[in-house]
């Protein structure tokens, strides 16, 4: 069935294969993704609630990492249940407009995530080099309005992909070579001009992964040029530890994205199994991993964990 109106032709349903050349080793491959989709849901939620309700964790930092949690959560959410069931039972039928709809989703929400990499780091140049104007500088009012430029910025860079891909014509394969509706893998089906659609996200990637990433390089050779004039290697120690949650996160989201930007703009035409498993690690690493960052290096939810774990250890049955 054919949905369409004066200007182009949408299919009704696109398929999405997997990873190709893999598909009799679905099932294996399933279970390091459903490993990270619990890990996921777990770390994720435990965060949420444990930010939320815990009153010594509403700092910036932590309220910065609490939108950084929920980000994770609707990235998984939106791309793991689709893949397991391809994975587990060949659902590889999407609608065209839930394609759409998850293509925005994972878009948006990436460059979301991107924008609270930022916002931390902005957290971290104040708390280390300009300490005693912290509090003044991140109020609760200005981390708020943080988080909603944040999400703006992430829903206004990407609001045209779907607009852009529902306009083209699909008038040969539907099929799409990955696990979830990429912008790009759901261009490259159409047999019309795709200039703008290839231009536009391509300036959408350099203006968050140029931009966002200069940023962030700038603040830490901020901080690591004031942590070298600290008096005591004590001092230095702790200010560094502060930021080795942050810096392997960023490690984990801009590492696997980078990669898999390269691949996709400069690799094979036709999808390979390591760019398909590649740009779902884009996706899959930081929700699962950030978590367990986090809390083994911030010392503050290891404390909080403890302490309610022991709240619960000792209350009387």
């Amino acid at each position: 069935m054919i949905l369409s109106n004066s200007s182009h032709l949408l299919p009704h349903t696109f398929f999405l294969v997997g990873i190709p050349g893999l598909t009799a080793v679905h099932i294996w491959i399933s279970l390091p993704f459903c490993f990270m989709f619990v890990l996921s849901l777990t770390g994720n939620a435990v965060l949420l609630v444990l930010i939320w309700t815990e009153h010594r964790l509403h700092q910036p930092m932590f309220l910065f990492l609490a939108m950084l949690s929920f980000v994770d959560l609707v990235l998984s959410l939106s791309t793991l249940p689709k893949m397991l069931a391809i994975f587990w039972f060949g659902d590889t039928a999407i609608s065209s407009y839930s394609c759409l709809s998850q293509m925005f989703v994972i878009h948006a929400f990436s460059a979301m995530e991107s924008g609270v990499l930022v916002a931390m780091a902005l957290d971290r140049f104040v708390a280390i080099c300009n300490p005693l104007h912290y509090a003044t500088i991140l109020t609760p009012e200005v981390v708020a309005k943080i988080g909603g430029l944040v999400a703006v910025r992430g829903v206004g860079l990407t609001i045209f992909f779907p607009s852009l891909a529902h306009r083209l014509s699909y008038c040969s394969s539907h099929t799409i070579a990955y696990t979830y509706c990429e912008h790009m893998a759901v261009v490259k089906l159409a047999c019309g001009a795709t200039t703008l659609d290839s231009l536009y996200a391509f300036a959408v990637a350099i203006f968050l992964g140029v931009g966002d990433v200069a940023f962030i390089a700038y603040s830490y050779g901020q901080i690591v040029k004031t942590v070298m004039h600290f008096p005591s290697p004590e001092a230095r120690g702790k200010a560094g530890s502060t930021c080795t949650a942050h810096v392997c996160v960023i490690l984990f989201f801009y590492g696997p994205g980078f990669l898999s930007v390269v691949m996709q703009r400069f690799g094979p035409p036709t999808a390979s199994a390591a760019k398909v498993i590649l740009a779902n690690l884009y996706l899959l690493f930081p929700p699962a991993l950030d978590p367990i960052v986090y809390g083994v290096k911030t010392k503050q939810i290891r404390e909080c964990l403890l302490t309610i774990l022991h709240t619960k250890k000792i209350e009387p049955t």
